[in-house]
């Protein structure tokens, strides 16, 4: 852990849960040089940051969705279930539009891309910090629009997915096979072929290539 203490009474602690190591030391740099914001703790896992998130007791958590072994998203829901006092933003690379909802349901309280700008980060940390709930301004205008499809639409069906269904998903369409799947989560090979089998059921798709072909073009396009 690293901590550099600040005279301000007004400084308010950051904790950082992001499994790369170098887009960690990014995040930890940059809320370094804030003198209102500095970081308690960092972790690379679900079980370290739960364990720090106790132990440290931060203002605010900075989550990734993609960890090894269970997700970000499981870790905000364990958080909420304990009633620890965090803020907790996602920062990922995922896109937002699929996953924000998500993690709101599960307790988060923002959401921003890893592309956006060191300043813009900041900006959302002292936004959720602020009591605020942070989403793109892309992401807020589409949910103050009523569904024009509420039966058939492809965002639908995706919603039947579970967290996990989704997480499988998403990695199926950055080419990881059943295999590296299994190593990343934590799982089974036989529990992800099975978790793509009814992935697959769910999205209505014949077989497991068309499967294959829906996970890439969502996860390249957005759109299927």
């Amino acid at each position: 852990m690293r901590s550099k203490l600040k005279s301000s009474s007004t400084v308010r602690r950051v904790l950082i849960v992001e499994d790369h190591p170098v887009f960690r030391e990014g995040l930890v740099r940059m809320v370094g040089t804030e003198k209102d914001l500095e970081i308690c703790g960092e972790a690379g896992d679900y079980e370290i940051g739960l364990k720090n998130i106790q132990q440290f007791r931060p203002d605010i958590a900075l989550v990734d969705l993609e960890l090894p072994g269970k997700s970000g998203l499981d870790l905000i829901k364990k958080i909420r279930s304990l009633k620890l006092p965090v803020k907790l933003l996602v920062v990922s690379m995922y896109d937002e539009a699929l996953y924000a909802d998500r993690v709101l349901r599960a307790g988060g309280d923002g959401y921003i891309m890893k592309e956006e700008s060191p300043e813009e980060i900041i900006h959302a940390i002292r936004d959720v910090l602020d009591g605020h709930i942070y989403l793109s301004e892309e992401v807020l205008a589409s949910q103050t629009k009523a569904p024009s499809k509420p039966a058939k639409s492809e965002e639908n069906l995706l919603d039947q997915l579970s967290d996990l269904e989704l997480n499988v998903l998403e990695l199926l369409g950055r080419g990881q096979n059943n295999d590296e799947i299994a190593e990343k989560l934590g799982l089974k090979v036989k529990e992800i072929s099975d978790h793509s089998e009814e992935i697959r059921k769910k999205l209505k798709l014949k077989t497991d290539n068309a499967l294959i072909r829906y996970a890439v073009c969502w996860v390249e396009t957005g759109v299927v």
